[in-house]
């Protein structure tokens, strides 16, 4: 069956390239990111503010608020 191309240069091209680092990446993980949208669209849906970074500890933990009460 033939080829396009020689199978002796295969690969040529992406062994030549120069390897960049990774930029990293900090993703929140889900469960976190998942309670943090809820708690913003709670805020937007009572007609409260909204900061525009909200930092992980403005948002109440459940057994915080379940011991208060």
């Amino acid at each position: 069956m033939p080829s396009h191309g020689s199978l002796t240069k295969a690969g040529k091209v992406r062994s030549q390239t120069p390897k960049i680092p990774p930029k990293p990446k900090r993703n929140l993980v889900p469960r976190i990111r998942n309670r943090r949208e809820h708690w913003i669209r709670q805020r937007k849906a009572q007609g409260l503010p909204v900061p525009t970074v909200v930092p992980p500890s403005s948002v109440p933990r459940k057994s915080a608020t379940a011991q208060k009460s």
